[in-house]
């Protein structure tokens, strides 16, 4: 079937009936000739969710002329409308429209996608991504769960596919967060022995008020795999919106706003100490405070080698070593002795590479058939630091890790294993094979 024909078909069985009133064309445009990933060929890329992190992202893919936007998806007819025209202006071709991101991945024109929806869509759209053969560029914190994160990865590895996580410390920011983690791996502050990382709360219950879902919205999808409950603008802006939603404070979509921006920070303290295939042994939370309630900061993740990562302390990352102290924010670079920065590597020592930026080098391995920077291991690894510690801070409980079988294991295993999954509903389940 073609893509004209089976989108008019979806198109009368959409369940969204003030979608399909108020947009006609979700879902109509035309199909285009097939692409390959040969090295002189153009990558077919489609974006999946169009908010303000999507359009930027897939204006960085538009940037290069070895890419065309041949598909756009999205749950809410403005964005949608609204990223397919960009792509058009950008590339004078057809580009089509979606609801559905299943009916984007049966293009033949289609090599790579860009997933830029809610935290608790990515896994089950990054798997079916990676079974159709296509590859993907996935925004950070990859999961909601530990059990998600090993399906992108197997799923990943399965198909043979270039995964990138959107961690673009790694490469980008003048290569600040580079420059400390080769000074750190270096030994440049002497043995490291812990790590404070700055950032924000863990998630709290959402608990919006019900709205009347505007027309064009396919409210439904949007929610996936969560819980069923009413829209709100708060989750699901009208319109373009130029915000970030507020979706990420909520413990349904997100790990709040301590894996917001913890994917990021956590990364680059797991990324120092070398790390990335492995995690903590130990999860210790903080004491309770005089009035019986778990505090927002202190929770430590400690490492096999003793290392401690605590939640706390100035924004960004602090390394402590034996000789000294370096600390790396977006914003700046210090440490404890300047020498420390004028030569954070020497002949024989570890130097990382310096990616041009995160989606050119995702492109590339494309291209090359090379391991991107920010790997499926590499952000499966550091977003489970940070459902490890939403775990620990909400089971009030300290905990063992055994990081190669992916378990909680010792006196309190039960604990912890039961909250490693959350219940989904039915037909939104993450495909294991």
């Amino acid at each position: 079937m073609s893509h004209a024909k089976r989108s008019i078909d979806r198109r009368a069985v959409v369940k969204t009936a003030a979608a399909t009133a108020a947009f006609p064309w979700i879902m109509t445009r035309s199909g285009l000739a097939g692409a390959s990933t040969q090295a002189n060929a153009t990558i077919g890329i489609g974006v999946i969710g169009l908010g303000i992190r999507g359009r930027r992202l897939m204006g960085h893919a538009m940037d290069r002329d070895d890419v065309r936007i041949v598909g756009v998806c999205d749950v809410a007819g403005p964005r949608l409308m609204r990223g397919m025209r960009d792509a058009e202006a950008k590339d004078g071709d057809t580009c089509a429209a979606y609801l559905d991101f299943m009916d984007l991945l049966e293009r033949d024109d289609l090599d790579a996608v860009i997933i830029a929806t809610p935290d608790h869509q990515h896994a089950f759209e990054a798997v079916h991504a990676a079974n159709a053969g296509k590859h993907i560029y996935c925004e950070k914190p990859l999961t909601l769960t530990v059990p998600e994160g090993r399906a992108i990865c197997d799923a990943v590895a399965r198909n043979n596919v270039a995964f990138q996580t959107g961690s673009q410390q790694r490469t980008e920011y003048g290569h600040k967060f580079v420059k400390a983690v080769e000074a750190v791996r270096n030994a440049r502050i002497g043995t490291l022995e812990r790590i404070d990382v700055g950032i924000g709360d863990p998630p709290i219950p959402c608990d919006l008020p019900e709205e009347e879902t505007p027309a064009g919205y396919d409210w439904d999808r949007w929610l996936g795999q969560a819980p069923p409950r009413p829209f709100n603008h708060e989750l699901c802006p009208v319109g373009v919106h130029g915000h970030y939603p507020q979706w990420r404070r909520y413990r349904e979509y997100c790990n709040g706003p301590f894996a917001d921006f913890g994917a990021h920070h956590y990364d680059i303290a797991q990324w120092g100490m070398g790390a990335d295939d492995t995690g903590p042994v130990r999860i210790i939370v903080p004491d309770f405070a005089a009035d019986g309630t778990m505090p927002k900061r202190g929770l430590i993740l400690e490492y096999e080698n003793g290392v401690q990562v605590v939640h706390g302390g100035r924004n960004g990352i602090t390394f402590h070593g034996t000789e000294g102290t370096l600390w790396v924010d977006r914003g700046g670079i210090e440490a404890s002795d300047e020498a420390i920065l004028k030569d954070p590597r020497g002949l024989g020592d570890i130097e990382i590479l310096r990616p041009y930026n995160h989606m050119g080098n995702w492109i590339n391995c494309i291209r090359s058939g090379l391991t991107p920077v920010a790997n499926a291991e590499v952000g499966h690894r550091t977003a489970s630091m940070n459902e490890l510690a939403i775990i620990g801070y909400e089971a009030g409980e300290s905990l063992q890790w055994d990081p190669a079988a992916e378990r909680f294991v010792g006196a309190n295993a039960a604990t912890g294993n039961s909250r490693l999954a959350r219940a989904v509903r039915d037909g939104w389940q993450v495909p294991r094979t």
